[in-house]
């Protein structure tokens, strides 16, 4: 079960091959695509920094990843998350799972993705005219997540204004909170 954060974009045909090779037993493969959208809440955004906690951000991903495949029949789960810099028209995330059917391979990228949103941390600021802000989580994803039921437990929330160790916003920074919230992300 591949987890990788990365700054370099993916390759949707080429991860989704090696998920492929030599696998003749799968006959599905679900694919999520996040991208940067160039609009969120009305105002246009130019760039979207995401941060993450190195080591903390994989391990999380890896719990959500088996938990997955403890609830489904699956393959294989890849998650690839970028971070840095992104511009609209960019990829942040990459979520394929194989299966045997379909069914099961929906339902768990499905999982994966609302999860992932929820639970993993990562923190969105997006660039716009008005000036920097942080991206609060929405509550259609914690709506989302829930109806999946408990699983494992959140990764540490961070305060108002973004990562605990990010330079401070100044008044009216908004944050982030734990998982990766909504903004221009398409996730």
């Amino acid at each position: 079960m591949p987890v990788r954060v990365q700054t370099a974009d993916f390759d949707l045909s080429t991860e989704v091959a090696r998920l492929r090779a030599g696998r003749a037993d799968v006959g599905a493969i679900a694919c999520f695509v996040g991208t940067v959208r160039d609009v969120n809440q009305g105002t246009s955004v130019s760039t979207m920094s995401l941060e993450h906690y190195p080591g903390m951000t994989e391990r999380q991903l890896e719990a959500i990843c088996g938990e997955a495949r403890a609830r489904w029949r699956l393959d294989d789960v890849l998650v690839i998350h970028r971070v840095g810099e992104l511009r609209p028209l960019d990829q942040i995330v990459l979520v394929a799972v194989t299966s045997a059917h379909r069914g099961e391979a929906f339902a768990a990228c499905e999982f994966v993705m609302d999860w992932l949103k929820t639970r993993a941390p990562f923190w969105k600021k997006e660039a716009t005219p008005r000036g920097a802000r942080w991206v609060d989580a929405r509550e259609s994803d914690e709506a989302a997540a829930a109806r999946w039921g408990r699983g494992p437990a959140r990764a540490a929330e961070p305060s108002p204004g973004g990562p605990p160790d990010a330079p401070g916003d100044g008044p009216g920074g908004d944050g982030a909170g734990g998982g990766d919230g909504g903004g221009a992300g398409g996730e």
